[in-house]
């Protein structure tokens, strides 16, 4: 239900939200017009009082005699100096005939008054889009799309602490891009709810007949004898036959109705409106207003023969129920009148943000789009044929890749790629999907597989290890070749890779090439690849395959978020782009640091060499400072005395990059980093941390890389999402949750963990507010060392396992971020004991448990 109410709502955003925001301003900008057009016109619409007023007969007399023409309606004041107005019959087939303001001291015709033809069209754009019948039936309909949004938009962004005014009513200023468009749509829709609802409800009761019948029945009074209804639901009476022998009507007693009229309202009369008959034999209607009245369309209602004056019936404003009092009040509630100056403003400010639903809804909607077209894009522009297929030089090439962080799924794509550009057909598969028969029926097969942890198969290809390797299959017709990723740093360097080549050997396999082993993304390994499958198709690769390039992102903010703590500080970073960078949810950055110019000038101290002299590194100019910042500095310098300063650079070797979760969406014009400071025993900072949160200033340039992870990105599907961490796991986890909340997903349970709840409860209030408005369902803390007992957030899952079962069971998925060591080994552990080894194993191959651990 919820899913189609959105789909309906964002397509009326996106159509009749331009008639709304139209109808919007045109409705604001009429709000005042009276008071505009009387300051405009101070001396056209304003008369210099004589000695008496005309009477009613005598004003008659006067204006149809300057209009050549019979009076149709009158408009008139009793007091002050202020100009009356008279209207002819109308010609057959029109509403109002020649409008004429006059003098009622004197009876001349004065001239219009300027603007009025402006507000005029105004109205009529307001009412009818300046396009008549088929203009109002755009207008009624778009007017019963505003009361579905006013519904809809509250049932979907309904939050679970409904009781929560901040929920409703307050907006975040500091958000950016689709959050605070959301934010603007929805909270400023909350603001304006009621004010739409009643703009819907009373514009509706001009725009179907329906409405008005159905509301006078359900609040309305009983007619009263005598009575014409204002707006009725029959026709209105047309032109008789064209042969109809004319009727000798009576001529209308003015003296007389004016007589009726000041016996019936009494001595507080101060506005009447005179409606005489169309047709002969019908009744003359005086709306009149007296000065007591609560609003300026507290109008009372006399009914009267026109011949003779007789008073048929006077209904009285003060005299009506409540609901009929709405009724006759229709148009002072639908401009806000009825609440006095207040509610007019009120009412204008809110149809002046009309067009505020219509462009956030469109930036919302594009940004959608844009999404899904950069998903698309994510696989490249390779067409894969089907599997068994056969191109024009036999059976497609089966490419299967298991990736942790995204890199191999990118690999194998351009693998893909460069097989395809030599004309060969390819299938590319994710490893958690290649079978038994994927492998019998395949003649030639590339792996492209990463190494998670030390020697661990990525997450997802655990069911492809656990069913098919090590299983004794005959695979002699299979040539396969193995690209390894993975990071020295541990011991089983490629393990993964490792096994699957030698299973594949042991099967029969015929090694293509032998093993290429990526260590961290080295260009050299890479471009052997591509070297070796240049050789195997007789095609020359177009590019090396290289990394995007490092950007310098400014850093903009630099927040400490654990003061007070027993551990090290841990910092919120703010960087910007000037470029256009995206990234999803769940996605790393990879930050090339520096050294600390008290570093460098440490390291030169007795080199004998100046830290301007200048220097070339990769064909640019630098200062040798400038060079030794981006290069490893060792402890020992001997074997480096006597070397010249570009002997010097070209000695050592750069530094490594360093990961970091995203801890933001782009949406927020800024990319956030949650960073601990890494202290060695001798007291100083870890290299990349200590750049990022102590050495660089805010305002200094940052060089960094987005790298799409997406083994770690939100589910494909609306499901439930646990999310688990600690520490500055919470990155991870924050770009997750903000990423959901800006799709107004809110079963979403997070289970986080740190020391102390004083100190390093991690944008704590944040989360907290998460909590209050319903965008975060569950929230489990465990602080280690608030007790005696250590509690950590695999204890809290224990304790919450039901409510675990239950989230699975409504196909949810696990997350989880932070230190591998300790926390994501535990809450495995965790889950194997409370679920069983088969179940883990199924939420992994179904891509329901997903980690991003370091």
């Amino acid at each position: 239900m919820k899913k189609v109410l959105f789909q309906v709502h964002w397509f009326f955003g996106i159509t009749a939200g331009l008639v709304l925001a139209l109808m919007g301003i045109t409705g604001a900008l009429y709000s005042f017009q009276e008071e505009i057009i009387d300051a405009l016109n101070p001396d056209t619409l304003f008369v210099q009082p004589g000695e008496h007023r005309l009477s009613l007969a005598e004003m008659v007399s006067k204006v149809e005699a300057q209009g050549h023409d019979t009076v149709s309606m009158f408009r008139i004041e009793t007091e002050g100096n202020r100009i009356a107005q008279v209207w002819f019959k109308p010609a057959p087939g029109e509403r109002r005939g020649v409008m004429h303001n006059f003098d009622p001291f004197t009876g001349a015709f004065k001239e219009d008054a300027v603007g009025q033809d402006f507000f005029g069209f105004i109205l009529n754009v307001h009412r009818f889009l300046a396009a008549g019948e088929y203009g109002k039936q755009v207008t009624a309909a778009c007017t019963l799309i505003l009361l579905f949004f006013c519904l809809s938009g509250l049932y979907l962004r309904w939050p679970r602490q409904a009781l929560n005014w901040r929920v409703w009513l307050t907006l975040d200023w500091a958000k950016r891009g689709r959050s605070f468009n959301w934010d603007l749509h929805s909270v400023f829709g909350t603001w304006c709810l009621i004010v739409y609802l009643l703009l819907a409800i009373t514009g509706l009761n001009w725009s179907y007949d329906w409405v008005s019948n159905g509301l006078n029945t359900l609040i309305g009074d009983p007619p009263v004898a005598g009575e014409q209804r204002r707006g009725g639901g029959g026709p209105r009476p047309g032109p008789g036959p064209k042969d109809a022998t004319p009727v000798d009507t009576p001529a209308p007693d003015y003296a007389a109705i004016w007589a009726t009229i000041q016996k019936a309202a009494g001595p507080d009369l101060k506005t009447y409106n005179l409606r005489m008959p169309q047709a002969p034999g019908q009744m003359a209607t005086v709306f009149y207003l007296l000065k007591t009245a609560p609003h300026p369309r507290a109008l009372n209602q006399i009914t009267l023969d026109p011949v003779n004056g007789q008073l048929k019936a006077n209904t009285r404003y003060t005299d009506k129920g409540y609901g009929a009092q709405l009724l006759v009040s229709n148009y002072a509630l639908h401009t806000g009148s009825y609440w006095g100056l207040t509610g007019r403003l009120v009412i204008t400010l809110a149809a002046l943000m009309m067009p505020l639903f219509f462009i956030t809804g469109w930036l919302l909607y594009l940004d959608r789009r844009r999404k899904k077209l950069e998903i698309r894009n994510a696989r490249g522009e390779v067409a894969g044929s089907t599997p068994g297929a056969y191109g024009s030089q036999g059976p497609a090439w089966l490419i299967g890749f298991a990736s942790q962080s995204g890199f191999a799924e990118q690999l194998a794509w351009q693998t893909a790629g460069q097989l395809q550009s030599a004309g060969l057909p390819v299938r590319v598969q994710r490893l958690a999907d290649v079978t038994e028969q994927d492998l019998n029926q395949s003649r030639n097969a590339l792996f492209v597989v990463s190494t998670f942890g030390d020697g661990e198969a990525p997450d997802s290809a655990r069911g492809f290890e656990r069913k098919l390797l090590g299983r004794p299959l005959d695979l002699e017709n299979l040539n396969y070749a193995v690209l390894g990723l993975g990071d020295r740093q541990y011991q089983q360097f490629c393990g993964f890779a490792q096994r699957l080549h030698d299973w594949l050997t042991e099967r029969g396999g015929n090694t293509l090439f032998a093993p290429v082993e990526v260590d961290s993304g080295d260009s050299a390994a890479l471009k052997h690849w591509q070297q070796q499958l240049g050789e195997l198709t007789g095609s020359t690769p177009a590019n090396a395959w290289t990394a995007p390039e490092y950007e310098n992102w400014v850093l903009a903010q630099r927040d400490w978020l654990n003061p007070g703590s027993v551990g090290s500080k841990v910092f919120l970073l703010g960087l910007i782009s000037a470029s256009d960078t995206q990234w999803q949810a769940g996605d790393l950055i990879e930050v090339l640091p520096r050294n600390a110019s008290l570093a460098v000038e440490r390291f030169l101290a007795g080199l004998g060499i100046a830290a301007d002299t200048p220097v070339t590194v990769d064909g640019l100019n630098e200062t040798l400072g400038q060079a030794l910042s981006s290069r490893q500095l060792p402890a020992n310098r001997s074997h480096l005395v006597g070397l010249h300063a570009q002997a010097l650079v070209d000695a050592l070797v750069p530094l490594a990059m360093r990961e970091y979760s995203i801890a933001s969406i782009p949406e927020e014009g800024s990319l956030q980093l949650i960073v601990r400071q890494e202290i060695h025993p001798d007291d100083s900072l870890g290299l990349s941390s200590g750049w990022l949160t102590e050495h660089a200033a805010v305002g200094d340039a940052i060089s960094l890389r987005v790298r799409r992870n997406s083994g770690f990105h939100l589910p494909a599907e609306s499901v439930p999402m646990i999310l688990i961490g600690n520490g500055t796991g919470l990155a991870g986890l924050r770009s997750l949750l903000k990423a959901r909340i800006a799709q107004g997903e809110p079963r979403n349970w997070l289970l986080f963990g740190e020391r102390h709840l004083a100190h390093d409860f991690h944008c704590g209030d944040e989360l907290n507010g998460w909590l209050a408005s319903g965008d975060l369902a569950r929230l489990d803390l465990a602080f280690s060392r608030d007790q005696a007992q250590k509690v950590y957030v695999q204890d809290r899952l224990r304790e919450a396992a039901d409510e675990l079962r239950v989230w699975l069971a409504e196909g949810a998925a696990i997350y989880i971020c932070g230190s591998l060591e300790g926390m994501a080994t535990g809450v495995d552990e965790t889950l194997r004991a409370l679920l069983g080894e088969q179940a883990v194993q199924a939420l992994i191959e179904q891509g329901r448990y997903r980690r991003d651990v370091y």
